[in-house]
């Protein structure tokens, strides 16, 4: 159990308040500021990505990744034969 919360704790992304997140959503532009304890968006605050990548698309993700905080898993690529 330790070592799955030392995983997670490594996933995590430390943002300075005042940061300004920008993602482009249904040729739409969502600034998002980080706030010392939470997130702003659109005039409210929020107390995660997650619920902010909800309200902007209406579907569940995952809110770092929304914002491109996290890189999706890459596939291995096939080595080129010479």
């Amino acid at each position: 159990m330790a070592e799955r919360l030392e995983s997670l704790d490594r996933k995590r992304i430390d943002l300075t308040p005042g940061t300004v997140l920008v993602r482009e959503w249904d040729q739409k532009s969502h600034r998002v500021m980080v706030l010392a304890n939470g997130f702003a968006w659109n005039g409210q605050s929020y107390d995660s990505l997650t619920k902010i990548a909800f309200a902007i698309t209406g579907t569940k993700w995952n809110g770092p990744r929304f914002f491109g905080l996290r890189d999706k898993p890459t596939k291995p690529r096939p080595e080129a034969s010479p």
